[in-house]
């Protein structure tokens, strides 16, 4: 690769990282419905014709944010590896980490929201949806693997069935609790429900049906 083309790629690189950074600004500012591309396009002090040359529309710009999104969720399931040994515990520690990326980051987490929505029909390889699927697999890989460490160690029941599965319902219900504790606050309170509370309540009852017995994997045993 010549010099020439380097620094081409790396200014197209620095650009689209910019229009990412104004697009999270003013989604944090307005909320992402009421967000516009000239609004994007003003605060990453582009024209909108450029803005159109990296991101062809709204829901492709969503994208992009959702990648981010994926990559910082990656890394803070990074984090809990390095924490823990035990796959049970790393189990819990994704779970909390993915509340930790709502709290932390409320635009990554809307975004990741919205973007399972989006019918999505052909990939184009150099698209952002392709970016998205491919950052997802990488922290789905992660939690697979953990499930499967879990059960060789002890810790996760073995007739859990297809980590895969297992990963998928767990996404699914955590993701389901996180929305409804993110976005029902209102409803909760009316019910005598903290939402804290309710969160951890449903990372129990997730930890509850994978754990090992204490018993039978010996933690209770003397």
């Amino acid at each position: 690769m010549s010099y020439l083309i380097e620094r081409r790629l790396e200014e197209k690189e620095r650009r689209r990282g910019e229009i990412l950074d104004a697009t999270e600004h003013v989604a944090a500012a307005v909320g992402w419905d009421d967000m516009t591309m000239d609004q994007v396009a003003r605060k990453a002090r582009l024209s909108r014709g450029l803005l159109y040359v990296y991101f062809k529309d709204k829901v492709d710009l969503m994208f992009g944010i959702n990648e981010r999104a994926l990559i910082v969720l990656k890394q803070k399931f990074l984090d809990q590896l390095a924490q823990h040994s035990r796959g049970i515990d790393q189990i819990e520690g994704f779970g909390r980490a993915y509340v930790s990326l709502s709290q932390e980051y409320p635009v990554y987490f809307d975004v990741l929201s919205r973007c399972e929505i989006v019918p999505v029909g052909e990939v184009e390889p150099d698209s952002n949806i392709a970016a998205c699927l491919q950052a997802g697999d990488g922290v789905f890989d992660l939690m697979g693997e953990s499930v499967e460490r879990g059960i060789q160690d002890g810790t996760i029941r073995p007739d859990v069935g297809s980590p895969r599965l297992i990963v998928l319902t767990l996404w699914g219900f955590m993701h389901g609790m996180l929305q409804v504790t993110t976005n029902k606050a209102r409803v909760l309170a009316h019910r005598g429900a903290d939402a804290n509370v309710l969160m951890e309540k449903a990372l129990e009852m997730a930890l509850r049906s994978l754990a090992m017995p204490a018993k039978a994997s010996g933690g209770n045993s003397r």
